[in-house]
């Protein structure tokens, strides 16, 4: 159970935090980097479900996406590291990823197949859930540069996490914009 007494602990004013595994990291070290990117996608989600009321079903799936964002978070912050350690980390797994790709399938059944890449932007949930689906890619990357460092680890269910979340907010977006109706088509070379 998190309980927060003191919000402030000065003990981050060297520029290090300490992980929830114990081990202190400089605030720009790469795995703060993932997880702080988690966070912010996070966020962004907050915003869009400010504009997704009107749609429960939609704003419930970006409320469970919002909850397993934190699971991510907490995954990272709590780096494998093959010693035991005197709680069982929480770790996002493969079932939180099937039940992505079922919400995607879901949203997806109803929009018409795509005959051009779609700009950002529509209804105001579109506009903030395509933000969130760029903020997530950026997560991604920089999840998969974690993973690819000597001695860092990160799970395999969390890289699928991440990328099949930016799948779901395209989609979501798309089913956001009257079903993709109000969506903008990118027209190559429109302006020349």
């Amino acid at each position: 159970m998190v309980r927060l007494n003191k919000i402030y602990t000065r003990t981050g004013d060297d520029g290090t935090t300490a992980l929830v595994s114990g081990p202190r990291r400089h605030k720009h070290d790469l795995r703060v980097e993932a997880y702080g990117t988690i966070d912010e996608t996070n966020s962004t989600i907050g915003v869009a479900r400010l504009h997704t009321m009107a749609t429960p079903d939609l704003d419930t799936m970006l409320l469970r996406v919002q909850n397993d964002l934190f699971d991510l978070g907490a995954d990272l912050a709590a780096p494998e590291t093959g010693e035991a350690l005197p709680y069982e980390p929480l770790r996002v797994i493969e079932q939180q990823v099937v039940r992505l790709e079922h919400e995607i399938d879901q949203l997806n059944a109803g929009l018409d197949p795509l005959k051009s890449f779609i700009l950002p932007g529509g209804t105001p949930a579109a506009a903030h859930l395509h933000l969130a689906r760029t903020v997530a890619r950026r997560a991604e990357r920089i999840m998969v540069e974690l993973s690819r460092c000597e001695g860092e680890t990160v799970g395999a269910p969390a890289l699928k996490y991440i990328n099949r979340l930016s799948d779901f907010l395209f989609v979501a977006a798309r089913f956001a914009n009257a079903g993709g109706r109000n969506d903008i088509l990118w027209v190559p070379g429109k302006h020349r």
